[in-house]
């Protein structure tokens, strides 16, 4: 083998205690490897008193370094010919700041790995990283709301349904709607009946973000009722293919619901909420659901593709949970996962983006045009949004008549462009080709 030093490897021709300061320093970087036994030209020359400097790193590992990062550092014996090395195996930290207990939280004791050498943190990345690891992690229940005064009538409608009896007096604090200073927070202002905050659907043309198609805002309202909204939303999109020759028929969908849903809310749930709002963007070749903040702290990609369930707004996730909308069992990821693979995830330190790619059966069979009059084309884009939406509905909304909105239902169904699903006091529209109409 070839010992190079590099961003993630560091060559020791003998043990020191300074070792210490490079172990940290992989902690806060991306982990790395540490051999004794090698000069930094990578001759090998052999570790000494193996045993003696073996209990020596575990000491360091579990004495001198703030918090203890013994679960993430892994020791081994390796034999080049008749000499022997010590390996020491550092994962990335799972806490956003690691340090030598002897100097602290300051400069001297916080190093991160740059390149080939351990360079000491600025005060800000120290003071950024500490403000991670010991604020409070659910910053929707301390943080403080935009709005001083709110009203919950939706979320009280929400849980009533869900046979929750809730108390008035109380169902404030038994929510997390205020912080310690008795202050409306944040999750209050995502849960109350009006905000400043909208979950995003923006349609583009083509494969790239070049032509925007539609924009649609689905908020300034109880964050559950706008999920349903842009859910609703989303289904609307997913066109079916229906092969007839075979027996039964055989229904192929451009995505898979469940998956795009599950991707959806964890958006919701997990997203970062001091940064901005989570975005679904709709291509003509697939759809991607945009959270904001990364994997949460104490979270390793490998738990998260595990289904190892590590909520960042932990008291949001409760209300969702008791609304039925999601099951706390982690379950979520390993259906994306076995549907589309690991390709569906891009894992950024700041973002998560979940793409899922369309059938290209149901792409290639919708791959046409139809002709449609304007107002053919505001009836769509109206039912698109309003699934369950009545020919007098749309006809307040467009100012048409209702006998003329009437007559563009039927001439829509006809053209096979929508159908009805179940009844017309009760039922539902469903748009087939609407993803060639921009």
């Amino acid at each position: 083998m070839i010992y190079q030093e590099s961003n993630t490897v560091e060559l020791k021709e003998k043990f020191a205690n300074s070792i210490c300061k490079e172990i940290v320093s992989f902690l806060n970087a991306d982990g790395g490897t540490i051999y004794i036994g090698v000069k930094d030209d990578g001759t090998i020359v052999g570790a000494t008193s193996i045993d003696k400097t073996c209990r020596a790193i575990a000491d360091i590992i579990t004495q001198q370094i703030e918090p203890n990062p013994q679960e993430l550092i892994k020791n081994e014996l390796i034999f080049e010919g008749d000499k022997t090395l010590i390996a020491i195996t550092i994962k990335k930290g799972t806490d956003p700041l690691y340090c030598q207990k002897k100097y602290g939280y300051s400069s001297l004791g916080c190093t991160i790995r740059v390149g080939t050498s351990c360079r000491e943190m600025t005060q800000d990345q120290i003071k950024n990283r500490y403000e991670k690891k010991f604020f409070n992690k659910d910053i929707l229940i301390s943080s403080k709301s935009t709005f001083p005064n709110l009203s919950f009538k939706t979320l009280k409608i929400y849980y009533s349904t869900r046979g929750f009896h809730l108390d008035d007096q109380n169902f404030e604090a038994n929510l997390s709607l205020k912080n310690e200073n008795g202050e409306y927070n944040k999750m209050a202002e995502l849960l109350s009946d009006k905000n400043d905050i909208s979950l995003i659907f923006v349609k583009f043309s083509g494969e790239d973000k070049t032509s925007i198609s539609q924009r649609s805002d689905y908020g300034n309202q109880c964050i559950l009722f706008a999920y349903e909204q842009l859910k609703n939303r989303i289904i609307s999109e997913n066109i079916c293919f229906t092969d007839t020759s075979v027996r039964p028929r055989n229904d192929t969908y451009l995505f898979d619901a469940n998956c795009v849903n599950e991707a959806l809310v964890n958006a919701i749930v997990h997203n970062d909420w001091s940064i901005t709002e989570p975005l679904v963007s709709f291509f003509s070749d697939r759809i991607e659901i945009l959270s904001h903040g990364g994997l949460p702290h104490n979270q390793t990609i490998e738990n998260f593709f595990d289904g190892v369930s590590v909520p960042r707004n932990e008291k949001l996730m409760k209300i969702f949970l008791q609304m039925g909308i999601v099951e706390h069992t982690g379950h979520g990821i390993p259906i994306i996962l076995k549907r589309y693979g690991k390709d569906a995830f891009e894992i950024k330190d700041n973002y998560i983006k979940v793409i899922i790619p369309f059938a290209k059966k149901v792409m290639n069979k919708h791959n046409y045009n139809v002709d449609l009059t304007n107002s053919e084309e505001m009836v769509i884009k109206y039912i698109l949004e309003n699934a369950h939406a009545t020919a007098l509905s749309i006809s307040d909304r467009l100012e048409l008549s209702k006998r003329t909105i009437e007559r563009i239902l039927a001439i829509l169904q006809y053209k096979g462009v929508i159908k009805r699903i179940g009844s017309k006091k009760t039922g539902r529209w469903e748009v087939m080709e609407y993803n060639q109409l921009n």
